[in-house]
């Protein structure tokens, strides 16, 4: 079926899910300063309910519940039980009482209704069916609900991204680039104009994409940013799907790609390019 995210799960909460654990605070360095201005975009105020969907080891879930305060819930959905447990502990470890978590597909699950807000931080470019999950989840949303996430631009504007995976791919003699643009992976949403058809069809209004950028600190010298995206992002997949024979070739090949990007310290923070992304209930 279309609609069917089983080849997603199945990924996260295999050695994706993981490793993701595993990074967890690599990654939250880097996608900090994406996940703030999502938040500031959605302006999560006292009291709310919020959910945070694909919250995975829940960094955004923290702030959202500190923002809400103790009047205030969040719940934080994830497919991936490996992501969801450093969720949890982090949220004992904070003392947050407001915020649970529950592993599931948030785009067919059944979601509490009411909801004042829906968050993603990188979470919602995965649906297999992006049309009917987002009307799925904005029938959660109280009537004047509204929802705000954050998802990369085009891979152009991404060469973090881009240019590992590009040297990985040569390295190993493949050819050509994947062949549905718009499947579901991290450049899912790239097109500013399919991400407002898709929420319009799924019953929002006011939708607004408004351009935020920075860059992806990867590491002080080309060879620690190739080990680390060798790690994660799109360079870590084609790594796993070759073999850790090839690892070798693959981290010569990238670092060779990425010493032209290096400041005069030696450290690596290609651009980054996202969305910000609005909407209300309709």
């Amino acid at each position: 079926m279309a609609s069917d995210n089983s080849a997603q799960i199945e990924e996260w909460n295999g050695a994706l899910g993981e490793k993701w654990a595993e990074e967890q605070e690599t990654l939250d360095g880097l996608t900090a300063p994406f996940g703030e201005a999502a938040i500031k975009a959605a302006g999560p105020r006292p009291g709310e309910l919020v959910i945070d969907i694909g919250c995975g080891c829940g960094a955004s879930s923290l702030s959202l519940a500190r923002a809400v305060g103790e009047g205030g819930r969040v719940l934080g959905v994830d497919v991936s039980r490996p992501m969801l447990e450093v969720a949890r502990r982090r949220a004992k470890a904070a003392g947050l009482a407001n915020l649970t978590f529950e592993q599931a597909d948030a785009s067919s699950a059944g979601l509490p209704a009411g909801q004042d807000l829906l968050y993603s931080r990188f979470g919602v470019m995965f649906f297999a069916a992006p049309v009917p999950a987002f009307a799925h989840l904005g029938r959660s949303l109280k009537g004047n609900g509204r929802m705000a996430f954050i998802c990369w631009r085009a891979p152009k504007d991404n060469p973090w991204a881009t240019v590992p995976v590009m040297a990985g791919r040569q390295a190993l003699g493949i050819e050509g680039a994947p062949s549905d643009p718009f499947a579901p992976g991290p450049f899912a949403f790239a097109d500013e104009g399919r991400v407002r058809g898709i929420l319009q069809e799924a019953g929002f209004r006011d939708v607004k994409a408004e351009r935020f950028d920075d860059r992806m600190l990867l590491g002080s010298s080309p060879r620690s940013a190739a080990e680390a995206t060798a790690r994660i992002g799109p360079l870590g997949r084609l790594v796993r799907e070759s073999g850790p024979e090839h690892l070798p070739k693959i981290l010569d090949a990238v670092e060779k790609a990425l010493t032209p990007l290096a400041a005069k310290d030696g450290s690596v923070a290609p651009p980054a390019g996202a969305w910000v992304v609005t909407a209300k209930a309709g």
